[in-house]
């Protein structure tokens, strides 16, 4: 006959084996769409996303929809149904990111199921244009949706060619997280950093670009406008200097000279004839 203390020994052993078994059995199972790639480049088509638990230690207590960590506004369902699904109608590559289904329950923790949306980047915002002077600081940024999150890169447009750009030389300085990044030129040179500068977006399912125009000017650029009227006024001067030294001699007035006409011998003799005339008569 087996001693007592041994028989309960032998069924606590035999309960601790069956307790991972078991808690395998009751633990929630959910059925979820496999990962999705937006094929963007192609005729835009709804996207369903679905879920389905198949099993669970008690019936739950409602289900959503979240993305990113964040819920979706209207995705609650009550129980009822083990089966939920959320629609995509129209997608985009700002609708690419990590979705999950969540069911809840009113005494254990919640349950879910995660789909990743997948898309390649695409460049939301960056400048077109960068005008700054010589001897300034100059930012350049780009912003994009898309998942997984890219990797960015910066270099420069050189003839047909291209030259990277890193943080390796004291005055560029390139920052990056998730779906931005910016760069950073110190101390602007008017000979080399003039150009087209391009950042480049990359992730699995592909990657885009777009370009920025840095523009540097002389120091002097301030004063081109009063420079310009100073040298108008210089060429009006010199214009008027050379007219009045090429007049000719007959234009101009002798302050000697009467200004009226002389009056000549005929004119008098013809005054003292008259005179004799009168006193004749």
């Amino acid at each position: 006959m087996m001693h007592p203390n041994a028989l309960m020994l032998a069924v606590v052993l035999l309960r601790n084996l069956m307790l991972p078994f078991c808690s395998a059995q009751n633990e929630p199972k959910i059925n979820a769409s496999d990962q999705i790639i937006l094929p963007l480049d192609a005729t835009i088509k709804p996207v369903t996303l679905h879920c389905n638990l198949t099993a669970a230690h008690t019936q739950h207590k409602d289900s959503f929809w979240m993305k990113n960590g964040n819920e979706i506004p209207n995705t609650r369902a009550d129980q009822g149904t083990s089966f939920t699904s959320f629609k995509i109608s129209k997608p985009r590559a700002d609708d690419s990111g990590e979705y999950m289904c969540v069911y809840t329950f009113e005494k254990a923790p919640n349950a879910n199921a995660t789909i990743e949306v997948k898309a390649k980047p695409h460049i939301t915002g960056h400048k077109r244009s960068e005008n700054k002077n010589e001897g300034e600081n100059a930012m350049m940024y780009c912003k994009s949706v898309g998942y997984p999150h890219p990797t960015w890169t910066w270099r420069k447009v050189d003839g047909n060619s291209y030259k990277d750009i890193d943080n390796s030389t004291g005055r560029f300085f390139i920052t990056s997280r998730t779906n931005y990044t910016e760069i950073n030129i110190l101390d602007l040179d008017i000979t080399t950093d003039p150009g087209i500068y391009e950042c480049n977006a990359s992730n699995a399912i592909g990657n885009t670009a777009e370009t920025t125009i840095l523009r540097v000017r002389s120091h002097l650029a301030p004063l081109w406008p009063f420079l310009g009227v100073l040298a108008e006024i210089i060429i009006l001067v010199v214009i008027i200097v050379v007219y009045e030294k090429r007049k000719r001699p007959d234009d101009i007035i002798d302050d000697d000279e009467p200004v009226g006409p002389a009056k000549t011998n005929s004119t008098n003799n013809h005054k003292d004839k008259n005179i004799r005339q009168r006193n004749t008569k």
